[in-house]
Parts: C-alpha cells; structure tokens; sequence
C-alpha cells in the first residue's frame, strides 16, 4: 500500500506492538503528529511536559514491562532534551527507541533553525543511531532499529528522521516481527570450568546484578541458589530478581550494601556474579575486591567480562538460558551443602541488621510502612541520593521489574516521568515515586502530566530541605562546609502539586504517615505525600569511595571511633 513517511512511522509501530508513546511536538515532527492523531484509538499519546519527562517515561514503561519504551521529539532542542533520558537507559540497559525528526534533507548541514546533529550527539549513550533520507529505507530502519534494542543486551536506539521524508510517499509492505532469540557462547570447557569451581567451593556466594531482571531468570536464579546453597546479595540493578524475604537474601552489596554482604562477599571463596558488570560502586577498590575468591562471571555481553573485575572462569550468553544449562548439570551432580557457612552469613546478618533511629519521623520509617501497607506489592520507582539508597534497602522486593531506579548514571529528576511510564504500562500496580526535594525539583512539571491524563500515581517527597546525599558527603568528607547543599526557601511541594492538579498531604510526625498512605491509595489519583524529615539524617551502611568494602561502616562505629 501506498502510504507517506508518517503513516510507514505508525504502522511499523503498530507491527512492534507499541500502544503507547510518549512525546512532545514541533514544527519538524508534525507529520508524524498528524498520522497519531489519525490512529490514536491504536496508539495511546502521553504527552509529558517536557522532552526528558518523555524519555524517562519510556525508560519507565519499558522497565516495568519488558517491552521497548518509545519517545518522540521534535528537531534541536526537542531532541536534546531527550538527551539524559536517552543516556539513562543507556547506562542500564533498557530497550528505548527514540524517534526524532529534523530539519528537509536540504537544509541538513547549513546551521538551519532548530538543526541538530541528533545522531551524532547521541552516538555515544545508544546501542545505535540513524538517520534517515530516504522514504525507501524508513520502514526497515525502523524495524531494525526495535531489534537492536530489544535483543542481546538492550538499550536505547535513536532514529532521525528528515521532515521531508516523513512526507514523502512510499509503497510499504507489512511483515511479521518474530522475538530475538536467546543466544549462549560458552565452550563445553568453559562450562566444565565453572561446575569444578561450584563443586570445590565451601564459602559459595551469589552477586546478583540487572542482567537477572532483563532476562526474566528469577525462578532460574532461585533454583542455581538452591542447587549451589548460596546466600545472594544484589546490586540496585538487581533488585526484586531474588526474592528479598528470603532467609538466603543478605541485602545489597556495595557502597552502601549490607554489612552481612560486604563482609560476606569478602570472605567467601567462590564469588558467582549473574548479570552484573561490577560497577565501581559495588567493588570499591577492585583489587581489595574478593580477593580470596574464585570469581565467575555469567553475562550476555562479553565486553563485560574482564572489563572491572578480572574473573577465574565466565559463560557468554543469555542468563536465563545459561543458567537453565547449569542448573541441570548441577542438579545431575547432585544438590550441594554448606550449612556451616549459611551459619555464618546468618550471624552477620543478625549481628549487623540495618537500623534507624525509631523516635523521629524518617525515610526508613516511611518506606517500612509503605511496605507494610502495600503487602510489598507496590511498583517502586526513585531518584537519585538518600531516598533512592534508603528505598532499596527498606522496602522489600519479591518480584523482578518492581524497582526501577537510574543505577548506572544516576539521574536526578528520573523518578516521576519513569513512575508515569510505569504506571501505565502496568495500570493495574499500585506505582510510587520516591524522592528527595532536590530531586523533585528537577521535573516536578510531570505532576501535570499525570493530573492530565488521570494516572494514579503516588510521589512521596522526603524534604529534609538539604541536597541529602551531597550533605552526607560534606559532613563526612569535607569538614561540614555545605557549599550549595541547602535548599531552605519558601517553595512549598503541597501547592506546587495541588497548582499542577494533584492531591496533597503533608507529612511532619510519625504518626500521620500511615494514615496518609492509605488515604493516597485510597484517591485512586495522582497525589504527593511531602514527608519533612531532619536534615542531618544519614544512609548507613557506607563504604568511602575506593575503599575495600569490608571497610564499611556505619553510625555506630563513627560514634566509636569519636570516642
């Protein structure tokens, strides 16, 4: 059928499957506008109010449905507000394609009005990038483009489009879109290898990374920590691939992990890591890293292995296919047993829990009552600083996809366009942003997207009035000198919300926190919860950044060491 550039847009959308799209218009993208308004009974529009609310919020629905997320955004300044949105997913693997349109082909290269190399720009934070200028090539670009970001390791896709080529006419032709295959590359000896070391270990230990939620392996891993009886610890990334109210769960490991999965992982003498690259801010000093371990690596992407951590023994390919091959290989040796040392990781874990202080209204507080309340079902999403540590470490995760939060660049304002996107991707969750008012401040506009189009979602702001995280550094590290860390102003959250359309509670005791949540849930809008909490309250455990992480510590041994 004959159709122009913009229908070719729509229809290849449709054949992916994609029945939302978040985005924001502009003179260069009105084509593609014009052909969405035409099948909006097929394809939902969100429109955000600003372009990196837009790409947070595909980032978002991508996460909390395994699908690939899809924004849009006019040419220059449209598409580099896209930017930090694209960079995220990027950072984190999430299946993103971002469709911009430009400048007419002839203008392209002349500093035309709203002209911006948008591929070039962005050829460093996406898996791959095109530009198109030719109506001939759209529909397979952009078919290839949803593969790329949907198979292998995922991540975010850029595809430019010129104006005129959204105009202008091609003969198109439907075809059916088949799901990427689970691909493995490992050598019998590779795998050999591994089942020697599982089978020589005494102190096995399993470091769970993001790769364990992309791949849907949770009831793989459940099994391999059964197989192998392990105690698991993960990475943010990980979160909710492992069941948090299991007795083998340790709690995070890294920066501001666990004592029992610092100390653990640092004495164990088989350290297996399942869809995790090793951050730096999960090692702290690599060299210090499990040094008295054997170290596996399982991971879809064999840059990977080797890059941060060198490791003793890995296997390529898809986790959940790999470890399905493992698990049987295990379970035809026969079951292991280490009691002795699940002994002793249950020492640390009681002998280290996490703690707050319980007199005080708290984040902690807040978040053991949000789990409460919610049975634990709730779909978390965070920002970046205090909140975002003290969400992964408080509030218990069963389910994979269940905690989205920016891991690997750390974005502040990520939260509320990733928790619209969440929302409606999985409209029958219960979806809550957390987040610091620092945060809060960067895309607090979104409140009006949700208020605009009736999504429920819940935004709770811990205000402590300060950049917490940043303070928390000051105070330890840079003699209490809160060089632009203060944000005490006359700015008040609960108007702002009720401005942009939304509810409003504000939370200043204890005692009101309860009552406020069940009341939000109970709104069946969107709604901000502003919880204010003191401004010195501090995220333990703590590793210094670049040190070993058994030399984490806690207020307890700062309060120690003062003495």
């Amino acid at each position: 059928m004959l159709l122009n550039g913009s229908e070719i847009v729509v229809e290849c959308l449709k054949e992916q499957g994609v029945d939302t799209v978040f985005g924001y218009p502009g003179g260069a993208i009105l084509n593609i506008y014009d052909a969405l308004y035409k099948h909006s009974e097929e394809i939902r529009h969100i429109l955000t109010s600003h372009e990196q609310g837009a790409a947070h919020a595909a980032d978002g629905y991508a996460r909390a449905t395994g699908r690939v997320g899809v924004c849009l955004a006019t040419s220059g300044p449209g598409a580099t507000n896209l930017v930090t949105g694209i960079a995220t997913a990027y950072m984190d693997s999430v299946p993103v394609v971002a469709i911009t349109a430009n400048v007419t082909l002839p203008l392209l290269g002349k500093d035309s009005f709203q002209e911006v190399d948008i591929a070039g720009v962005t050829m460093p934070i996406t898996k791959h990038g095109y530009i198109v200028k030719n109506v001939e090539e759209l529909a397979d670009t952009i078919r290839k483009a949803f593969e790329i970001a949907k198979s292998g390791r995922p991540g975010p896709v850029l595809v430019d489009i010129t104006k005129d080529v959204t105009a202008a006419m091609c003969e198109f032709v439907p075809t059916d879109i088949k799901a990427p295959e689970r691909k493995v590359s490992y050598t019998e000896a590779d795998m050999e290898q591994v089942l020697q070391y599982i089978q020589d270990a005494e102190r096995p230990y399993i470091y769970l990374g993001g790769g364990a939620v992309i791949s849907e392996a949770s009831a793989e891993v459940a099994g391999f920590a059964e197989l192998i009886d392990a105690p698991v610890c993960d990475t943010l990334m990980g979160k909710g691939a492992f069941d948090g109210t299991s007795s083998r769960y340790t709690g995070m490991i890294g920066m501001h992990g666990t004592k029992a999965s610092n100390l653990g992982v640092s004495q164990c003498d088989l350290l297996v890591a399942l869809g995790a690259r090793f951050s730096d801010r999960v090692t702290g000093n690599p060299k210090k890293f499990a040094e008295g371990a054997k170290i596996v690596q399982i991971d879809i992407d064999a840059a990977e292995i080797n890059k941060n951590i060198r490791v003793d023994a890995a296997l390529i390919g898809d986790l959940k296919s790999v470890l399905t091959d493992l698990n049987a290989r295990i379970a035809k040796q026969g079951k292991k047993s280490h009691p002795d040392w699940l002994q002793a990781i249950a020492g640390l874990k009681e002998k280290y829990p996490l703690k707050y202080d319980g007199e005080k209204l708290s984040c902690p507080y807040v978040l053991e009552e949000l789990d409460r309340i919610t049975k634990g079902e709730a779909l978390i999403t965070t920002d970046v600083g205090q909140h975002q540590m003290w969400a992964a470490q408080y509030y218990r995760y069963t389910r994979p996809r269940t905690f989205l939060s920016s891991g690997g660049l750390g974005t502040m304002g990520y939260g509320l366009g990733a928790c619209i996107g969440a929302q409606v991707g999985q409209p029958d969750r219960l979806c809550v942003n957390i987040a610091g008012d620092g945060c809060f401040r960067m895309n607090m506009n979104e409140l009006a997207t949700a208020s605009r189009y009736h999504i429920p979602i819940i935004q709770i702001v811990i205000n402590n009035h300060v950049l917490g995280m940043v303070r928390q550094w000051q105070t330890l590290f840079y003699g209490k000198r809160y060089s632009q860390t203060v944000l005490k102003d006359e700015v008040d959250f609960c108007k702002v919300a009720e401005g942009l359309g939304c509810g409003a509670i504000r939370v200043t005791t204890k005692e009101e926190v309860a009552p406020a949540i069940e009341r939000a849930i109970a709104m069946k809008a969107p709604v901000l919860i502003e919880c204010v909490i003191p401004e010195d309250d501090k995220v333990f455990p703590m590793v210094p950044a670049g040190a070993p992480i058994d030399q984490v510590f806690d207020g307890d041994d700062l309060v120690e060491k003062s003495e």
